[in-house]
C-alpha cells in the first residue's frame, strides 16, 4: 500500500459493553489467533517469486496465504456466502466493511498529506480517512476505487491489501506486499527490516504536497505533542498545549512560523473542507493518541515476532514455537533481552511525554473504546483512559490482550510476563520504571492477573 502514514492492531467487536457489568473478571482465552478456513483462498494476489522477507526470515512464510486475522477471516464468510457487503452513495462498501470489521466511526482520522498510493487523489481539500479498531486499519479516499486495508495477523505479522470498492466485485480482497512494503517495511525492504506500522508527522504545502527538505517525525508515545501532527486534522480539546495540524503553508519557513493555537481546539473540521462525503466532521485528538500508542507497539511486536521465530527456528527446529523460556540457551537468553525489551517498555510507557493540559475528545472515541474491556472485579480496566497527565490511567498497554501479542511465540510471550512481573512486584529497580507509582504497580498486577489468564498461570506457577 505504499503509505508513509501507517496502520495498526484485536478485534474490538469481540469484548462487548457487557463487560462494564461484570462482576468477576471477565474470561479471555489464552489465544484469540483463529486461522480462516483451509479451503479459502485468503490472498488472491500475493508477492514475486521472490520476496526478500522468505529469504531472510524463512521460518515466517510471509509470503505464503495469511489465515489468522480478522481479514481472512471477513474472505470466509463472504466466501460462504455467511455475509454481505452493502454498497451505498459516495462512500461504496465503506460502511459495510466497517460494520463487519468492527470498527466504529468515531475513530476517523483524517490525514491530508500526500502519502499514499493514492496520492493523486488526496489533498487538504480532499482528506484520507483512516478507521481503525485494535487490529484493522482501513483508508478510504474519496472517488477511489480502492480501500486500503492493513490488519494484523498472528502467524505473519502485519499484512496489507487492496479492497476493490466497485459494485459487484465478486473477489474484493487481493494481498498486496512490495507496493505497501516499500515503506511499510523499516527499513524499505533494504535487508534487515520487518513489515511495520508507523505514523508520521509530515509539514506539507497547500497541496499537500510533503517539502522535501523537511524530514518527516516518526511519531511514538515519546513525541512531543508540539512536533505532532502534521500533514492531519486535529479536532477535539487540547487546551495551552501546541501541535502542528490543520495546517498547510507555501514554504516550510512559513509552515514553522505558523502559531501552532490558532489551529487547534476545534470541535470539528468545519471550514478546513467539505466534511459531508465522510463518516463525520471528527478527525479526533484522542483517537490519535491512541492510534500512535498501538502503531509503536505493534511495530514492536512485529520485529519481536520475526526475529524470534527465526531464532527459535535456528536452535529447535522441532519445538521452535512452543519452547518455553526456561529450555532456551544462555545464547538465546541474551538474544531475548536485547529483542524484547522494547517490547516490554513500550508495553509500559517507558519515555512517554507526559500531558501539560487536559484532552477532550469531541467525538464519542473515548466511550467506544473503553466499553471494550475486559474489566476485572472491581470494574478496573486497561482501556480507561486519564487524558489529564498522562493517556492511560493505567501504563500498561492492552495491547497485551491483542492476537499480535498471543502471535508471539511460547518463549518470547513468557519472558514479557516475566519481565512485567518484575517490574510490577517492585523487584525491577531500573530508573526507566520511575514513572510508575506503587499504586499503579499494584493495580496494573491486579487488572493484568484478573483479565489475562496465561499471565496469571504464569505468576502461579
Amino acid at each position: 500500500m505504499h503509505l508513509r502514514v501507517a496502520f495498526a492492531a484485536i478485534v474490538a467487536a469481540s469484548m462487548g459493553a457487557a463487560a462494564l457489568q461484570a462482576a468477576e473478571p471477565v474470561p479471555v482465552p489464552a489465544s484469540r489467533c483463529l486461522p480462516a478456513a483451509v479451503g479459502v483462498p485468503a490472498d488472491p494476489g500475493g508477492p514475486p517469486r521472490t520476496f526478500r522477507y522468505d529469504e531472510e526470515y524463512p521460518a515466517m512464510s510471509y509470503s505464503a496465504a495469511a489465515r489468522a486475522n480478522p481479514v481472512a477471516r471477513l474472505q470466509e464468510r463472504l466466501a460462504r456466502g455467511d455475509q454481505k457487503l452493502e454498497f451505498a452513495g459516495n462512500r461504496g462498501y465503506l460502511d459495510s466493511l466497517l460494520n463487519a470489521l468492527g470498527i466504529d466511526a468515531s475513530s476517523q482520522l483524517l490525514v491530508y498529506s500526500k502519502s499514499s498510493l493514492q496520492k493523486a487523489l488526496i489533498s487538504p481539500a480532499r482528506p484520507r480517512a483512516l478507521y481503525f479498531n485494535d487490529s484493522t486499519y482501513i483508508g478510504w479516499v474519496q472517488d477511489s476505487d480502492q480501500v486500503e486495508v492493513a490488519t494484523v495477523d498472528c502467524d505473519k505479522g502485519p499484512v496489507f491489501y487492496v479492497f476493490s470498492n466497485r459494485q459487484g466485485e465478486s473477489a474484493p480482497f487481493k494481498r498486496e506486499t512490495t507496493r505497501c512494503l516499500t515503506c511499510h517495511d523499516t527499513v524499505g525492504l533494504l535487508g534487515g527490516g520487518i513489515p511495520a506500522f508507523t505514523v508520521y508527522s509530515m509539514p506539507v504545502d497547500g497541496d499537500g504536497g510533503v517539502f522535501v527538505n523537511d524530514n518527516p517525525v516518526a511519531v511514538s508515545d515519546a513525541t512531543p505533542l508540539a512536533q505532532r501532527w502534521a500533514g492531519w486534522y486535529v479536532t477535539g480539546r487540547h487546551g495551552s498545549q501546541m501541535h502542528l495540524g490543520n495546517r498547510s503553508a507555501a514554504t516550510e519557513r512559513q509552515f514553522h512560523a505558523a502559531e501552532p493555537i490558532a489551529s487547534g481546539n476545534r470541535d470539528s473540521v468545519t471550514g478546513f473542507f467539505d466534511a459531508r462525503p465522510y463518516r463525520t466532521d471528527k478527525s479526533d485528538i484522542v483517537a490519535l493518541l491512541v492510534f500512535e500508542h498501538q502503531a509503536a507497539v505493534q511495530t514492536h511486536l512485529s520485529r519481536a515476532l520475526f526475529k524470534s521465530r527465526e531464532f527459535l527456528a535456528r536452535e529447535t527446529p522441532r519445538a521452535a514455537g512452543d519452547t518455553p523460556l526456561a529450555s532456551l540457551s544462555p545464547r538465546m537468553q541474551v538474544l531475548y533481552r536485547r529483542l524484547l525489551e522494547p517490547v516490554v517498555r513500550s508495553l509500559l510507557f517507558v519515555d512517554a511525554v507526559s500531558l501539560a493540559d487536559s484532552i477532550r475528545s469531541s467525538s464519542g472515541f473515548p466511550a467506544w473504546f473503553e466499553a471494550q474491556g475486559p474489566r476485572d472485579a472491581k470494574g478496573r480496566s486497561l482501556r480507561e483512559l486519564d487524558l489529564r497527565t498522562r493517556l492511560f490511567r493505567y501504563p500498561l498497554s492492552y495491547v497485551v490482550y491483542s492476537e499480535a501479542f498471543d502471535g508471539l511465540p511460547r518463549s518470547a510471550r513468557q519472558y514479557v510476563y516475566a519481565r512485567l512481573q518484575d517490574v510490577l512486584s517492585g523487584k525491577e529497580a531500573d530508573a526507566a520504571f520511575a514513572h510508575l507509582t506503587d499504586q499503579d504497580r499494584r493495580a496494573i498486577l491486579e487488572i493484568l492477573i484478573a483479565t489475562k489468564p496465561e499471565f496469571a498461570e504464569w505468576t502461579a506457577s
